[in-house]
């Protein structure tokens, strides 16, 4: 099962790079400019930078886990990004 977001900001590849950053001391991570990949035991977060904002695309095995892996990220993003009180309307498409 899949589940998508868009956080519109001009910071983008910030939070990209926080995020990457902090789960990497945690869990398998790719991260490159613009885009990263955050593989958590119950599911993934692909994440992609532009100049209009951050795309999160997770995806998980059943339902139960694509929303821990929602609340895991989502959670993180907010408080890397509270400022800006991010606002994630998560769309979820079954696989």
């Amino acid at each position: 099962m899949n589940a998508s977001t868009f956080f519109k900001t001009e910071n983008a590849e910030r939070y990209l790079g926080t995020l990457c950053k902090h789960f990497g001391h945690k869990v398998p991570v790719t991260h490159d400019t613009g885009s990263g990949r955050i593989e958590l035991p119950f599911g993934h977060c692909a994440l992609t930078a532009d100049e209009t904002g951050l795309s999160l695309t997770a995806t998980a095995s059943d339902l139960p886990q694509l929303d821990k892996t929602i609340e895991v990220i989502s959670s993180h993003l907010d408080r890397f990004a509270f400022r800006e009180n991010p606002q994630l309307d998560w769309q979820v498409t079954p696989t």
